[in-house]
C-alpha cells in the first residue's frame, strides 16, 4: 500500500469516529485479535459528552464488546457509575462488574480517546467479566485471557 492511501485511509477513519462522536455522542473502536495479542474494544466521546467514565473491554469478541459498551453508554448516561459490584444490566448472559484505570495506563491503546481529549484528563473504566465457568479474575480458578489495567480489589 502507498503512502497516500495509508493517509487517506486514516483519514477517513478518524472522519468516521468524528462523525459517530456528533451523531451519536460516542465511538466504539475495536482493534482485532492477532497472533499473541488480546484483541479490545473502547469508547471515545462518552466522558466529554455524557459524563460518564470512557470504557474499555479486553479479550471479548467485536459483537459483545460492542454490545457491552452500548450498553454500558445507554445504563449510565448523566448517572453516577458504580465499581465493583456485580450487575446484570450490561448484558443477560453473565455479570460483569466495573473497575476505574487511570487513563494514561491505557495511552498505547485508547489512541482516539487521546486524540479526542488532546491532552486533558479523562475518566476510564475496564467492564470486567467471568470466563466461560463463570470465574471471575479474583477467583482462584480463573481462566481466561483478558489484560486488566486497573486492581480488580476496591481498596488496592
Amino acid at each position: 500500500m502507498n503512502h497516500d492511501s495509508e493517509n487517506k485511509r486514516k483519514r477517513e477513519f478518524l472522519k468516521l469516529i468524528d462523525d459517530n462522536i456528533e451523531k451519536h455522542g460516542f465511538h466504539v473502536t475495536y482493534v482485532l485479535e492477532e497472533k499473541d495479542f488480546t484483541p479490545f474494544g473502547y469508547s471515545t466521546g462518552l466522558y466529554k459528552n455524557f459524563g460518564i467514565p470512557e470504557v474499555f473491554i479486553s479479550g471479548l469478541p467485536n459483537g459483545l464488546t460492542n454490545t457491552l459498551i452500548n450498553n454500558y453508554a445507554e445504563t449510565f448516561k448523566g448517572k453516577e457509575v458504580p465499581y465493583y459490584q456485580k450487575l446484570d444490566s450490561l448484558i443477560d448472559r453473565f455479570l460483569v462488574y466495573l473497575i476505574p484505570v487511570a487513563s494514561l495506563s491505557l495511552k498505547e491503546k485508547v489512541l482516539a480517546s487521546y486524540r479526542l481529549y488532546d491532552g486533558s484528563n479523562f475518566e476510564s473504566i475496564q467492564i470486567i467479566y467471568p470466563d466461560l465457568k463463570g470465574y471471575f479474575p479474583e477467583d482462584k480458578n480463573y481462566d481466561y485471557d483478558m489484560e486488566i489495567f486497573g486492581s480488580i480489589k476496591k481498596n488496592e
